[in-house]
């Protein structure tokens, strides 16, 4: 009797499982590393703002955490000189934005990232990299579908499930 398509997608599943962690322990290296002054929450934050800047509010809201709590990591991050805060016309809006120093941490990673990543990559046949980096880009897609359907659903279902906890 043959695999049901239940079956066979949830083998991959597992299988992804099982792959995924070792990329994310070589992604994590990077994030690791002694002369990385935050911990992974507190990039989690860069990450976001590195989008741009944010207010207080929002910025708890994307991290799904109250907003005493996401202003207090804003205040170690600026502490850190990594953050800078900035006060609007009302003073009880205050937004936050990555400082150089920030954007200087997140281009080291990155840098750092890609070399792990291409260190790995050199050690598969260059058809192997071709179809990891197809699958790679079916899956991001079918990932961001999957996420833009639980948005239009309502806010409750919306989230992005590849976000380190907050």
């Amino acid at each position: 009797m043959g695999v049901t398509p239940e079956e066979e997608t949830a083998e991959s599943a597992a299988a992804l499982d099982q792959m995924a962690e070792s990329l994310v322990a070589l992604w994590s290296l990077a994030h690791n590393a002694a002369d990385v002054p935050v911990p992974a929450t507190q990039l989690r934050v860069l990450f976001i703002l590195e989008r741009g800047p944010v207010n207080v509010s929002n910025l708890a809201a994307e991290l799904d955490a109250l907003v005493s709590s996401a202003s207090r990591l804003c205040d170690r991050l600026e502490a850190a000189g990594l953050l800078l805060r900035d006060h609007g016309q009302d003073r009880r809006q205050v937004s936050v934005r990555l400082s150089g120093d920030g954007q200087a941490l997140l281009d080291r990673l990155r840098v750092r990232r890609r070399d792990d990543l291409g260190r790995v990559l050199e050690g598969m046949s260059s058809p192997a990299r071709e179809a990891l980096i197809w699958g790679l880009s079916q899956f991001r897609d079918a990932a961001q579908a999957e996420s833009d359907a639980k948005t239009e659903t309502g806010p409750d279902s919306a989230g992005d499930p590849f976000s380190l906890p907050a």
